[in-house]
């Protein structure tokens, strides 16, 4: 099962090597936003480093421990990522992250492919606990959590290590309907 993207003239898919280039290009057009919040957008990211993501997404899914999804637009051109990763076994948890490049952000677009990934998570992957972990000071993440009804839960110190330094994060979660906990 593929997560789908409804109401947009986008599709979510695995991504394959021939992707890198324009995955680089993405990267490269979005990385002074992105770039601020997630280490691996550096400045001199290029093809090869897309290359290894993409490989390293596929390792991935094979073996059932992060399943990045690339947002295409029909025309086959890269919107975003989004992605369910550090999945914990025992807990039956994982996280959800995305970025949207540049040019297509405040389209509504990282909210419609976390919509689209959560049930993924919560039926395929039969997830109990996805979170949504965004640096403090990230709005625009943090107002694609509250928009896609992730409950806030609290300001975690030093929850994540960008570019070096330790920082807060935002922590949010979603949960299948009708479970408590």
């Amino acid at each position: 099962m593929t997560p789908v993207l409804e109401g947009f003239d986008l599709a979510l898919r695995p991504f394959a090597i021939e992707d890198a280039a324009q995955l680089a290009a993405a990267v490269v057009a979005s990385r002074q936003e992105i770039g601020r919040f997630m280490d691996w957008a550096h400045p001199e990211y290029g093809v090869d480093d897309a290359r290894t993501f993409i490989r390293s997404t596929l390792l991935n899914r094979r073996a059932a421990v992060a399943f990045d999804y690339g947002i295409f637009s029909a025309d086959g051109e890269l919107a975003g990522v989004v992605s369910i990763n550090n999945l914990h076994e025992d807990h039956h948890s994982g996280n959800v992250g995305y970025w949207v490049r540049t040019s297509k952000t405040r389209q509504g677009l990282a909210s419609a492919a976390v919509k689209a990934i959560v049930p993924y998570g919560f039926q395929v992957l039969k997830l109990v606990r996805l979170e949504i972990v965004a640096a403090e000071s990230n709005t625009a993440s943090r107002r694609v959590a509250e928009k896609v009804g992730a409950r806030f839960e609290c300001i975690a110190r030093n929850r994540l290590v960008i570019h070096g330094q330790p920082a807060a994060a935002a922590v949010y979660s979603l949960i299948p309907p009708g479970v408590t906990g």
